[in-house]
């Protein structure tokens, strides 16, 4: 399915309102907060000190703040952890899952335009109109944000101009556009390079600090990562879930891990971090030596570690 819509509620939203908000935000984030306006947002990722993804998300300006749309399974300990920092600035943290609806739309550019939504083709644009807010996405895709109060309408009326998908339809367009992001069972799996965030706007390396930065900045200025994010598909068979081990005849252990997964027509499609070497040798397989084997797929873009650290 290309065109469609489909609802987005296996990710809640985080909010952090306040005078203080994107002060204390820019240093606990490895996207660059002075970068955003309203009508601009960004991926970004909170990190350990030790630089691995404690979360990975699409942060959105609202009127006092940031929302933060991440997997909902991250959302209640993203909260307890950023509140112990809280407490010295005038910023006030919230779960505000239930406050909005969110819907996924792929080529809907004339559903938008319906609702009175001119959305710029920009990845990471932003446009409002009365309640409605609409993101740009990567894949000739974009996010509409809805306050709960609206969600039904607004349900009716995208459905009178797009065919609803699943929630698998929607994972598989992420798939297809090489954005990748951190769910329960791989939080703390990765750094943001292993995920190509880096060349997704979501890594700023002149923000200056923030948790996590000087091990992020390390991997990118010394060239040290072995391992990043690749585009693979299977026959068929049971769908990986992230954090599902991958294997090589290149090293006895496992060379990396899934992030992310989908149904196609004709199997299974998915992003994996892999190590480098691996990748070069060519046999890949799920689960262990002897499962099923993976191909690898192109990329819609391109690693270009001379443009990303201009961000």
């Amino acid at each position: 399915m290309s065109a469609f819509f489909c609802s987005l509620d296996h990710e809640g939203v985080l909010a952090v309102h306040g005078v203080d908000a994107a002060k204390f935000l820019q240093g606990q984030l490895t996207c660059n907060l002075n970068y955003l306006n309203a009508e601009t947002s960004s991926l970004g990722a909170r990190c350990t000190p030790k630089g691995r993804m404690l979360s990975s998300f699409r942060i959105v300006p609202l009127a006092d703040g940031f929302a933060l749309a991440m997997a909902r399974e991250l959302i209640e300990p993203q909260l307890a952890d950023l509140k112990k920092y809280a407490v010295f600035f005038k910023a006030q943290l919230a779960d505000e899952s239930a406050a909005w609806v969110r819907f996924g739309l792929s080529q809907g550019d004339g559903a938008l335009l319906a609702l009175g939504v001119d959305l710029p083709s920009a990845d990471g644009s932003v446009a409002r109109h009365d309640e409605l807010l609409a993101v740009r996405l990567p894949g000739e895709r974009a996010e509409l944000w809805v306050p709960v109060s609206a969600a039904d309408g607004l349900h009716h009326r995208l459905a009178a101009h797009l065919p609803e998908g699943s929630l698998n339809d929607w994972l598989l367009s992420q798939v297809r556009a090489g954005v990748a992001q951190v769910f329960g069972a791989t939080r703390e799996l990765f750094i943001p390079q292993m995920l190509n965030l880096q060349s997704l706007g979501g890594v700023s390396f002149k923000k200056g600090c923030y948790t996590g930065q000087e091990i992020v900045a390390r991997m990118q200025y010394l060239g040290r990562l072995k391992r990043r994010l690749y585009r693979l598909r299977l026959d068929g068979g049971e769908l990986p879930a992230p954090g599902s081990e991958l294997f090589s005849p290149v090293h006895a252990s496992s060379v990396g891990e899934v992030a992310l997964a989908a149904r196609s027509d004709d199997g299974i499609e998915l992003l994996a971090v892999l190590q480098d070497n691996a990748v070069e040798d060519g046999r890949l397989h799920l689960g262990s030596l002897e499962g099923p084997a993976l191909q690898l797929l192109e990329l819609p873009y391109t690693i270009d570690a001379d443009r990303d650290i201009q961000r």
